[in-house]
């Protein structure tokens, strides 16, 4: 850093310091206890399925339809036990639907289906040789008129022999009509059909739908809106992303939203295997069927690694830590406040899937951000400049650090232990009066509620500051998050 910018930073810290003088803290961190457990050891028999508000989450899509949020995901449980399922009279089915008032409490509200639609089990099996169609994986639901579509995937594991299928229903928690196949892959085919996601386009009113996985990327197509399918028969549609080498290079899972505030697309993609370094990644576009770019200018159909970078494995203190922290959906309350949702998998073996949902910001030069912890209510307040002073821990959110051999992008059931250095960790640091941090400035504007961190290598800016839950020890806190200058997510929570 030059002398004269030290200097003025100085002088901004002085100004800043003595403004705050007669100031007060007006918070104080206080005792919350947290809404549930991590662990569900005790909830795995498949009586207690009614108990799963918030468990076996796993590819979650998430709309407001009225004054409810209705979340579908995989039916992947953790410690299935199909006979014990068919002893006790459980109606094991597939797409599982819960539903909540406040995002916090989730009712289980049962399965979508009865059953795997035939006309998917006959694709997939045609295409690989009576293999695969075991399951439904990562539904989508959108409104049209007076009723709902939910569309969902059927496939063959390591294969790009799928089948995108949808249903329609005049209510959220069905009973559903199957409509058929909307993207059929197989032999022959460079694409993969499953992970589908669909949007509106704002001006035009047509419909899109992007999908894929390491199979060729990230393909966008259009949709007939009066009937949910593909606007042109067998239409696969163009790409949108793709990466280098998709034997170690998993890439999968869009989910595409529109801010109607910054008027632009932001198309969400999931990285690396699912059970360990499984990260979020986002790019931004104007229009919804692309191109997309990411934060340093790239075009996504590039096989550079794109950034920003929003969600990876992660421990703050006293806590074991979470994996696979991606597939994500979006959520728009209607209000101007989004939030992303993901599956979480509790460290260290990385098999029980718990929803994390995450309050989403903006930034200044429109990229999303997302919390450090998972979202419980919480009163905001205006942040003043001497809350900060006390202890903090801050996770980089930065590139998985290792390589792995792995199959078809993905590491197969019960391979899932992180290797160390595979975890973001939390590092403590003092906030002092002074306006210093350990080596760095820092330097609090007030009236955004935003936050500015120099080091000696870099300046961070525009770190979203507000009032959060510390699930870890437990407390109501200070939060903050943004995009450090590389692009990669800095998380930070006030513990002292």
């Amino acid at each position: 850093m030059s002398n004269s910018r030290q200097i003025l930073l100085s002088g901004i810290i002085t100004l800043l310091t003595l403004g705050s003088c007669n100031e007060r803290p007006s918070f104080s961190l206080k005792d919350a206890s947290n809404p549930w457990k991590d662990n569900y050891t005790e909830l795995v028999p498949m009586e207690h399925y009614k108990e799963w508000g918030t468990y076996n989450v796993h590819d979650p899509a998430c709309k407001k339809i009225g004054d409810t949020y209705y979340m579908y995901s995989t039916d992947a449980i953790f410690g299935e036990d199909k006979k014990r399922a068919e002893d006790m009279n459980v109606p094991l089915g597939f797409i599982q639907v819960r539903k909540s008032k406040d995002l916090v409490n989730w009712e289980f509200v049962g399965w979508a289906f009865p059953e795997i639609p035939k006309e998917a089990i006959k694709w997939v099996h045609s295409q690989a040789n009576g293999k695969g169609a075991g399951n439904i994986w990562a539904p989508y639901i959108i409104p049209y008129n007076n009723i709902y579509r939910l569309y969902y995937s059927v496939s063959a594991f390591g294969r790009n022999t799928s089948y995108i299928g949808m249903a329609e229903s005049d209510s959220p928690e069905g009973p559903w009509i199957q409509k058929g196949a909307v993207v059929k892959t197989g032999k022959g085919d460079n694409m993969n059909a499953i992970d589908p996601s669909i949007i509106e386009d704002h001006k035009t009113g047509k419909w899109w739908m992007h999908y894929g996985s390491y199979f060729g990327g990230l393909f966008c197509v259009e949709l007939d809106p009066a009937t949910g399918l593909a606007k042109k028969e067998n239409d696969k549609g163009h790409l949108i992303a793709r990466r280098a080498n998709y034997k170690k290079d998993n890439l999968e899972a869009p989910e595409i939203m529109y801010n109607k505030e910054l008027d632009k697309y932001y198309l969400f993609t999931s990285y690396d295997p699912l059970m360990t370094t499984y990260n979020v990644r986002v790019a931004m576009a104007d229009a919804p069927e692309g191109p997309f770019f990411d934060y340093n200018g790239f075009d996504i159909k590039d096989t550079t690694n794109n950034l920003p970078i929003l969600t990876a494995p992660y421990q703050f203190e006293n806590h074991p830590g979470w994996a696979g922290t991606a597939h994500c959906g979006i959520i728009d309350s209607g209000d101007g406040q989004y939030f992303m949702i993901h599956q979480g998998r509790l460290s260290p073996r990385n098999h029980m899937m718990a929803l994390h949902l995450r309050e989403m910001f903006f930034t200044e030069n429109g990229w999303p951000v997302v919390s450090p912890q998972r979202y419980v209510h919480n009163q905001q307040q205006v942040i003043t400049y001497p809350d900060f002073y006390g202890e903090w821990e801050i996770i980089r959110i930065t590139e998985p650090p290792l390589e792995r051999g792995l199959e078809a992008g993905q590491i197969l059931w019960g391979e899932g232990d992180l290797i160390a250095g595979e975890q973001a960790k939390s590092t403590k640091i003092v906030f002092e009066d002074n306006g210093r941090a350990g080596d760095a400035n820092w330097t609090f504007n007030k009236e955004k509620q935003t936050l500015d961190i120099v080091t000696p290598e870099e300046h961070i800016s525009d770190l979203k500051i507000f009032i959060g839950h510390d699930w870890e020890n437990e407390k109501e806190t200070i939060l903050f998050t943004g995009l450090d200058s590389k692009g990669c997510t800095i998380w930070g929570k006030r513990v002292k």
